[in-house]
């Protein structure tokens, strides 16, 4: 299984990153998780534009779902058209949030280009992958994901504040994709966001082989991210997302 990741700002575009999209593949397989604002020019440098075999959204908010639009007129419009739908695995208000944002009606909305279907929690196939999605710690319906694959699983947080149900998400995960939006400061608001410190104990808790810390926000320093996470007693690899890196969990 390889892990691509083509975009890890979060809450908007940064200059060295668009927002969270990340590729899974194996066996010949394109998966992506997210697709938020920017991702889709990124995406084409890792894989054709209409090689993507499947999507999960882990939830609404534009900096994770927004290039759903814009891969709407590609698919719809594009030389070859139309291409058969994709199927988008996300909330089940995903197709009339999607189509509002996009400008259109809810019918026929983007259907034409997608295959909506309504996550929940629990586990199920995606072509060679298991993937099991979990409620996570966020204001909004938002999901964390594991993908399985034969003996090799990342693990990814989407957006989320604390979360034991991350914990069990990851737990014994070959790489954890962990957010680490906020800095250490007074008063930070509960339910919505980690520090990287707080993403490092999450890794401790579940026992995972590598650590990389994503969504982050381009307004903090990175540095300051990285030594955050030095302190949550993580002893594993640990580094910074960074758009463009590659991992091959064998």
């Amino acid at each position: 299984m390889k892990v691509t990741i083509v975009g890890c700002s979060g809450s908007y575009p940064g200059p060295d990153s668009p927002a969270s999209c990340y590729l899974i593949e194996a066996a010949g397989f394109r998966l992506l998780l997210d697709l938020g604002s920017g991702s889709l020019g990124a995406l084409q440098r890792h894989i054709g534009l209409y090689d993507v075999d499947a999507i999960c959204l882990s939830h609404l908010h534009a900096d994770h779902c927004l290039d759903i639009c814009g891969y709407h007129v590609a698919r719809t419009y594009g030389p070859q058209a139309p291409y058969p739908p994709v199927p988008v695995y996300a909330p089940a208000d995903a197709p009339a949030r999607l189509a509002a944002a996009y400008g259109m009606p809810d019918e026929p909305g983007l259907e034409t280009a997608f295959d909506f279907v309504p996550l929940s929690p629990g586990s199920f196939e995606i072509g060679p992958f298991t993937l099991t999605a979990g409620l996570v710690n966020h204001p909004v319906e938002a999901y964390g994901f594991r993908v399985a694959n034969g003996t090799s699983c990342v693990a990814y947080s989407g957006d989320t504040g604390e979360s034991a149900e991350l914990v069990k998400l990851a737990a014994d995960a070959d790489l954890l994709l962990c957010e680490a939006s906020f800095v250490e400061g007074p008063d930070l608001p509960t339910g919505l966001h980690l520090t990287g410190r707080q993403a490092a104990e999450h890794a401790v808790k579940a026992g995972v082989g590598r650590l990389v810390l994503t969504h982050l926000v381009p307004w903090n320093d990175p540095v300051v991210v990285l030594e955050e996470a030095a302190a949550g007693g993580y002893d594993g690899p640990v580094e910074l997302a960074r758009s463009g890196a590659v991992y091959d969990l064998g």
